[in-house]
């Protein structure tokens, strides 16, 4: 198994197969194990992102890091050299650093087969070098999709851009070149089990143009319920509805159709978005955020501390392969309103701990969102509802059922 920085998922994932006994080894391009200098250093400010790369203690046998290019990628970007990090030039643009790391766990794959390994776990646009030498030695390629599929993706965007045309520098999901496109179609090929988080992403592949492996829908874990005796504040007092929006700033997670409601109910709401703004600027996004409360980034633990402060998140996207915002906001009691397009037909009844709404629809989203205003009792009622449901689903669980999934027939 390879990733290169080791998100939740994929940590959850290693516990799981570690647990069932199947990990071989786990390659990743940072690894801070506990009591190590890194683990150390993750404590200061100015190394943060190495918080991101810590791993259970119990996992050290299995890691093995391959961290030069990926330190050249966070320094070049911490330093703004972006002439280095440059899509198709740069030697440390994220494709090359993936590619380096793809290449150096295909070189580690005869030996290991020697040594009783028999299959490959990896994930979208990591995989090509490692699932041919994989192919050549008679092993199993275990493919892992996070998000939809590219075809789907494209279809429903571009729909997008002609909706919201002054929203177009926000879609960069269009840009991806033809080279990495193709890998994307080789590497599905090349399959012999294709592990999805929800049921969106396993219909996004019906338009794949060929026959693919069995998909497995296998959703991820919830984080721990942080308070189950959340007090639910009244807002019928006259005050807004507190609304928010944790993402990257992008009509992909319908950002403009938000916009749009909250500018239409005026002073009966309150938004407030975290997330990262497009490489390209875009005026009206730049505008709207003026009228809103923004805030470029937090910790971790002060995403889930600002869940707690708000009302509603709301998650209105409209190609999203799972939406890890939404169980983190479910864990800590806020209720989601989200769309037909993320995981959240697979993890909220409508109306019960959350609310499903039709993507790309700012109708349906307005409507939600005014009866609330005019059910407030509602929100208390979903959001205990919605704890109740992380409660039943820690990542644990996904990472039990994604090893008796992987062990069914290798």
């Amino acid at each position: 198994m390879f990733h290169l920085t080791g998100n939740a998922n994929v940590k959850a994932a290693l516990n799981g197969f570690a647990n069932a006994k199947i990990l071989h080894k786990f390659y990743v391009s940072i690894a801070a194990m506990p009591g190590t200098i890194l683990d150390k250093m993750a404590a200061l400010n100015a190394f943060s992102e190495i918080r991101r790369r810590r791993f259970n203690a119990a996992l050290r046998p299995f890691v093995r890091t391959w961290p030069w290019l990926e330190i050249g990628r966070l320094i070049s970007n911490r330093a703004g050299l972006k002439i280095l990090t440059k899509q198709g030039k740069g030697p440390f643009h994220v494709d090359s650093v993936v590619q380096n790391l793809d290449k150096h766990v295909s070189g580690k794959l005869k030996v290991a087969a020697k040594k009783g390994l028999n299959a490959v776990y990896g994930y979208e646009d990591t995989t090509i070098f490692s699932f041919k030498e994989a192919k050549r030695l008679g092993l199993q390629c275990l493919y892992d999709l996070p998000i939809g599929y590219w075809r789907t993706a494209h279809r429903l965007l571009q729909a997008e851009r002609q909706r919201w045309p002054e929203w177009a520098p926000t879609i960069i999901g269009l840009n991806d070149w033809e080279e990495k496109l193709l890998r994307k179609e080789e590497e599905l090929q090349m399959a012999d089990k294709i592990f999805v988080a929800s049921t969106f992403t396993a219909n996004s592949l019906k338009e794949f143009p060929g026959k693919l492996a069995p998909v497995y829908v296998i959703p991820y874990g919830f984080p721990p319920v942080s308070n189950e005796n959340r007090k639910y504040e009244d807002f019928t007092n006259g005050r807004p509805l507190k609304l928010l929006f944790v993402g990257s700033l992008s009509q992909r997670k319908g950002i403009a159709d938000l916009f749009s409601v909250v500018k239409d109910l005026g002073d009966k709401v309150e938004l407030t978005l975290v997330g990262s703004k497009p490489a390209h600027t875009c005026d009206v996004l730049e505008n709207a955020l003026v009228e809103h409360r923004y805030i470029p980034s937090l910790p971790h633990n002060e995403i889930l501390q600002l869940m707690r402060e708000n009302d509603v998140f709301v998650f209105p996207s409209l190609f999203e392969g799972f939406g890890l915002v939404i169980t983190e906001a479910m864990s800590q009691g806020t209720p989601v309103i989200t769309t037909d397009r993320t995981a959240g037909p697979d993890l909220i009844e409508h109306g019960k701990n959350g609310w499903l709404i039709e993507a790309g629809s700012t109708i349906a989203l307005k409507n939600a969102i005014e009866n609330l205003l005019q059910n407030p009792h509602c929100i208390a009622d979903a959001g205990r509802a919605a704890m109740a449901t992380a409660k039943l689903r820690p990542w644990e669980m996904y990472g039990k059922e994604l090893a008796e999934a992987v062990k069914g027939g290798i």
